[in-house]
């Protein structure tokens, strides 16, 4: 299918975002790839986000592809009445600064939505209003006080998750009301507020251990700790010291297992017929297991277990994806231009939202912007002249 012709529900729909960092860009990255015109109003020095080195360094480009940029000094009025103009011929408005900031401006919900009783506002957040709504929030400031770290990590030991879970799905969750709330203003023809946070997010990930510890009265251990209700379900070390994750979650897969592995005397074991009795006997089973297979490699192990249709999985890097065969045939991957940075201009390959609409995975219509790579067009579509402009662009109102 061209890309003329990939579904794009959202098209028509414009979208002024005032977001950094992850969560924000997330949420409007979502509405950009669904076919949103998503406005990124920037600073006309840049989003920070831009400069960010290490691991910070993917943040602008993985989540603000499909996204239009104009850069405006909100501090100054001529520019805030600016950005306030671009609301007002908007749909969606989405923000993720502090409690505050967008008051400032008068680009609050409260103040936009009375000239524009349509709008739809989506504000991420650290916290929901409450108690902890003034607290500055990180995605590992929630993981620490939220349980998600301390299910992570070894007992004594929190660990954050090794990407950014909450500033990813608070976007999205951000994304899914903004979808809601354009239903229902297809229904009564108004307008409303989304509020999503980070820590709420965190909660709503860890609830299956809450309710556990509700169904059972026993706390839930972190996960290297707890008591797993599988024998096999763990990482193996093989030949090379590469690394694979073995799993046998039934007595079918159990026997599925000794036959793909050639380990005949241990399904004939009595005392390893049923998951429970394997789970009773785990420390000398995965004993018993890392001793047959430390000499075998990891691509023999995945053939028999895909063969067998068992569960397994090499252990990979996130740079061992870009040569993932299923990610290159099912078009998992997309090309998409640098804007900064000292590879600018050059083309890499991103990934795409693990979904796909009428059988089409949503792939980059605009690379990640240029800052003010659209200011002028942007500016035109909202009545101002090209002389009017340059005299803003001349008193670096706008970049």
């Amino acid at each position: 299918m061209p890309d003329n012709a990939t579904p794009q529900p959202l098209k028509g729909l414009r979208v002024i975002e005032f977001t950094h960092m992850v969560m924000g860009p997330t949420c409007g990255m979502v509405l950009a790839d669904m076919g949103a015109e998503v406005i990124k109003i920037e600073p006309v020095d840049g989003d920070r986000t831009r400069r960010l080195l290490g691991a910070g360094s993917g943040f602008f480009p993985m989540f603000n592809r499909n996204k239009k940029s104009i850069a405006i000094d909100l501090h100054l009025p001529e520019g805030a009445e600016l950005a306030r103009k671009l609301c007002a011929s908007a749909d969606v408005v989405a923000e993720n600064f502090k409690p505050g900031t967008m008051e400032k401006y008068g680009l609050d919900y409260a103040s936009l939505q009375a000239a524009n009783p349509r709008l739809i506002y989506a504000s991420c957040k650290g916290f929901l209003p409450g108690p902890y709504e003034h607290r500055t929030a990180l995605d590992e400031v929630v993981q620490m006080m939220g349980g998600l770290a301390y299910m992570t990590g070894r007992p004594g030991d929190p660990l954050r998750a090794g990407t950014s879970v909450n500033d990813i799905m608070g976007g999205l969750f951000g994304a899914i009301g903004v979808l809601g709330a354009l239903v229902q203003r297809g229904i009564t023809g108004r307008g409303m507020e989304v509020q999503s946070a980070l820590y709420e997010n965190n909660v709503f990930l860890v609830g299956q251990h809450m309710m556990q510890f509700a169904m059972t009265g026993k706390p839930a251990a972190p996960l290297p700790a707890r008591d797993n209700p599988w024998a096999v379900y763990d990482v193996f070390t093989v030949a090379g010291g590469e690394q694979i994750f073995l799993a046998a979650v039934s007595d079918t897969q159990w026997r599925g297992f000794c036959d793909a592995l050639g380990f005949a005397d241990l399904k004939a074991e009595p005392g390893l017929a049923t998951n429970n009795q394997r789970v009773e006997q785990r420390p000398a089973l995965l004993k018993t297991l890392r001793e047959r297979l430390q000499h075998r490699s990891a691509a023999e192990l995945s053939a028999l277990m895909e063969q067998a249709g068992l569960p397994f999985a090499p252990i990979r890097r996130p740079e061992d994806l870009y040569d993932d065969e299923h990610l290159l045939a099912s078009g998992g991957l997309a090309d998409v231009r640098l804007p900064d940075g000292p590879k600018a201009g050059q083309t890499v390959k991103t990934t795409l939202l693990p979904f796909t609409l009428a059988g089409e995975r949503l792939g980059v219509r605009l690379d990640p912007p240029r800052l003010g790579e659209h200011s002028r067009e942007l500016l035109q579509s909202v009545g101002l002249t090209d002389a009017q402009i340059d005299a803003l662009k001349e008193r670096l109102v706008v970049a």
